[in-house]
């Protein structure tokens, strides 16, 4: 397993994590993919409040020592009491008592952005939590939740990002989060299983082609190509085992440069949406989707990444 430094703590993280969106427990999924995955070096665990994986996650870490383990608070409780109630819920629901990574899961214009980062503040005061991030924020979120910290540091910033949803590169995320040291959490690095998808047979075969010289697998190449960029980390779907192994195997590829280029070239051909879709812009103007999100019975657990 490699490591990249989060954000400018000096701290290393794995670059291949493990995400929980919609993540079962059935099977060979949930629990005991996670233990393999911690086994393999990739600890690095993400969930969330919204998710209600976070239980999950707990059972998981049972035993385990040295995981680093990242939680998100949800848009629709954003205000200064409801970051700390959310905080200590998840605290109870991972069974630890610091939460490695706090982040907030998506802007919520409702409500001011100074009372959100005033209550993660007293939680690193507290012990609550080690750092501080965000997710689903656009440079101008990004940097007016900083503006709104006194003491601390945003370390990163979750988004999509994969080889065939390039939105960091083309809205200039990525090259902001390079400049300023800031981790880039990549979620759906494999674009939820798109590669799959007949659309792209022609872009899967140059994955395949490349992925022969290092007896890797497309998805391999796929993932291997993400984290050739200097701040980016993933954390895929923790799915089944067999996914576990493979991922992890892939933050040991080495693509050379011309590799790199050609990927990146050759994908930009492609199209493909993001989550959230034209639906991203509207969840950020307004607290009506997480409203009404909320009162949906059961849903509050099941929002979108």
């Amino acid at each position: 397993m490699k490591f990249k430094e989060l954000g400018k703590t000096g701290a290393l993280i794995p670059t291949i994590g493990m995400g929980t969106w919609k993540l079962g427990d059935g099977g060979q999924g949930g629990t005991l993919a996670l233990k393999e995955g911690f086994r393999l070096g990739a600890k690095f665990v993400d969930t969330a409040e919204m998710y209600g994986t976070e239980h999950l996650v707990g059972k998981a870490l049972i035993g385990e020592k040295e995981v680093f383990v990242a939680t998100k608070v949800s848009p629709h409780h954003l205000s200064y009491d409801d970051v700390i109630r959310s905080c200590e819920r998840s605290l109870k629901e991972l069974g630890i008592r610091q939460i490695d990574l706090y982040q907030v899961h998506w802007p919520n214009k409702s409500i001011p952005i100074k009372e959100t980062m005033r209550a993660m503040e007293r939680l690193v005061d507290e012990g609550k939590i080690k750092y501080i991030g965000v997710s689903n924020f656009d440079i101008a979120e990004f940097e007016e939740a900083q503006a709104a910290l006194s003491a601390n540091e945003i370390v990163s910033n979750q988004v999509e990002y994969s080889v065939l949803v390039r939105d960091p590169e083309t809205s200039g995320l990525l090259d902001y989060c390079k400049s300023n040291k800031i981790t880039l959490i990549a979620y759906s690095p494999l674009v939820r299983g798109a590669l799959r998808d007949r659309r792209y047979m022609d872009f899967v075969k140059i994955l395949s082609e490349i992925g022969k010289e290092h007896d890797a697998t497309d998805s391999q190449i796929a993932l291997s190509w993400l984290l050739s960029k200097e701040q980016v980390v993933a954390v895929p779907k923790a799915g089944r085992i067999e996914h576990i192994r493979e991922n992890v195997a892939s933050a040991d590829i080495n693509l050379d440069a011309d590799e790199i280029e050609r990927i990146g070239k050759v994908a930009m051909r492609f199209k493909h949406n993001s989550v959230a879709g034209p639906f991203h812009n509207i969840m950020k103007r307004s607290s009506l989707p997480w409203s009404i999100h909320e009162m949906l019975p059961g849903n509050w657990k099941k929002g979108p990444h």
